[in-house]
């Protein structure tokens, strides 16, 4: 692996990024790499059991040690340099590293001194595993429709109902509930709860997809937690949810780039070398125009992500930039693995090959923290 397989040296060398975040990018491709033999069997494992692995494969290595309270904390831009790396060598990795980072963010963010300690040294270790449960079989990007109930009984509340496509769903300790305590209509009356799942009535059931994953249907059945639950204020639900979705965004972003550039190389180097029509399949113009259009599209998705997490590190306003940067980069993205799988042709389609991977696991960016309709609708408000 070099620097410019996973990263654009251009743009890290862009003051929007310092030496800091440029030796980071060196070590998280570095180690991506080096962990590539272990890393290859993932997809023979059942998704839970890989997400277990890869939660204490980045835990030990330290990756996850920032969100440790007792530890530096990591900025936007660092986050996003690491999903870019793990995206670049690993879905799986990618996957199970950003579930972490959203659980740890919500807690870090509106959790009380209390929760944070019980929580955040494991989710550093990746001994606990996190999850943030919003979906709902009818509330997936219109949080306002969040049904899941929480009735006040005594001290605590009583949860009743269901939470469906959640990652990391099915090997969670600790997740982040979305609920309605019903203190006003819409977006109002919701509150955000610590739930464990050892707590009774709660129930995971894993859920299929098209790139397998760790995912799943949370049932909650009279599940009692206490008042010490409660993450952030009562009633706050809705800006706790939004506020951690609209910093995740501009990662999202990161991670659609690591994907692509992968797509990117592998098409160059196979259009480089494959033998068509008496030269290489490179030096036929439709490929070459292919090929120029993905790196002018890798660049803009770059500029974009950095411009977007530079603006969130800087506490500047970055809602817009946020959401720009993963609607960009993830449309792209999808153009762009597409585009490989073309160059390949048949070899492409062949099942279990990177760039048929590359092409079921890039689907699903355009629906995570934001489907692309409610993004652009996000974007026009805020012109």
């Amino acid at each position: 692996m070099s620097l410019p397989d996973v990263f654009d040296p251009d743009i890290l060398a862009l003051p929007l990024y310092d030496d800091a975040h440029r030796a980071l990018a060196g070590d998280i491709g570095r180690w991506c790499a080096g962990r590539a033999e272990a890393w290859a069997t993932l997809d023979a494992a059942e998704p839970a059991a890989s997400g277990r692995a890869l939660l204490a494969d980045l835990g030990g290595a330290g990756w996850l040690r920032h969100l440790d309270p007792a530890e530096p904390a990591s900025d936007l831009r660092a986050l996003c340099l690491r999903r870019q790396a793990l995206a670049y060598h690993e879905d799986l990795a990618d996957f199970a590293y950003s579930i972490q980072e959203l659980t740890a963010a919500a807690i870090t963010r509106y959790g009380n001194e209390t929760q944070q300690r019980c929580y955040l040294p494991g989710l550093a270790t990746g001994t606990t595993a996190g999850a943030l449960a919003l979906s709902e079989p009818g509330a997936g990007s219109d949080l306002a429709a969040v049904a899941l109930e929480a009735v006040a009984d005594g001290d605590g509340f009583v949860l009743n109902g269901t939470k469906t496509w959640i990652a990391q769903g099915d090997i969670a300790d600790v997740c982040v509930v979305l609920a309605r305590t019903g203190d006003g209509p819409g977006p109002l009356g919701l509150t955000a709860f610590l739930v464990e799942s050892s707590v009774p009535g709660f129930k995971a059931e894993p859920i299929g997809a098209i790139a397998p994953r760790s995912w799943a249907q949370l049932d909650f059945t009279d599940v009692r937690v206490g008042g010490e639950a409660v993450l952030g204020e009562r009633g706050q639900g809705f800006v706790v949810a939004l506020d951690i979705l609209e910093r995740a965004r501009a990662t999202v972003a990161a991670a659609a780039i690591g994907f692509a550039r992968r797509a990117f190389r592998l098409a160059l180097e196979h259009a480089r070398t494959r033998k068509v029509y008496g030269g290489r399949l490179a030096d036929l113009q439709l490929v070459k125009s292919s090929l120029a259009r993905m790196d002018v599209k890798l660049s803009a998705a770059s500029l974009l992500t950095a411009r977007a997490a530079w603006a969130i590190d800087g506490d500047l306003d970055h809602a817009k930039h946020s959401s720009i940067a993963k609607l960009h980069s993830t449309e792209a993205a999808g153009e762009i693995v597409d585009g490989a799988v073309q160059i390949f042709g048949a070899a492409g389609l062949v099942a279990g090959s990177t760039v048929e991977r590359l092409y079921r696991q890039i689907r699903s960016l355009r629906i995570y923290e934001g489907a692309s309709e409610v993004i652009e609708m996000t974007i026009a408000d805020a012109l």
